[in-house]
């Protein structure tokens, strides 16, 4: 979490805290390079990422020694994530439900607001890009 905002570090850590489901940061801040690297990897979307200004993390799901790219997994540490925004009043947006804006004040579960955005891209025709294990401050 190393030049990561500190608001959203108070939202990782508190997130850490109501989850069921452990997890761990693997990117906070990155370099132009890094994005670039990834962007061109088609694993990034933007070159205007958040976690260029430390506004954003990444996570990955734990089971012991395990790793879990499960998305039904990552809707549980999304909704950790809503209540630990809430609790320290940082606006947050998941990767997941693009379109559903703020998850703090998402009326639903993770799960209703990813199938929402997803729903909406495919009605405009467009592909849906899931991105669960991203948070980002608005």
């Amino acid at each position: 979490l190393e030049g990561v905002d500190e608001g959203l570090v108070n939202v990782v850590l508190e997130a850490i805290k109501l989850t069921t489901v452990d997890f761990g940061v693997t990117y906070g801040l990155r370099t132009l390079e890094q994005q670039k690297e990834l962007y061109e990897a088609g694993r990034s979307q933007t070159m205007k990422s958040k976690h260029l200004d430390g506004k954003a993390v990444d996570v990955v799901a734990y089971f012991g020694s395990d790793i879990s790219w499960e998305l039904n997994i990552y809707d549980d540490i999304c909704d950790a994530f809503a209540e630990a925004a809430r609790r320290v009043s940082i606006p947050i947006k998941w990767g997941a439900a693009w379109s559903e804006g703020d998850i703090r004040m998402y009326q639903g579960t993770a799960e209703e607001a990813m199938n929402n955005y997803i729903d909406l891209r495919r009605s405009q025709g467009r592909r849906p890009f899931i991105d669960a294990p991203h948070f980002e401050m608005m």
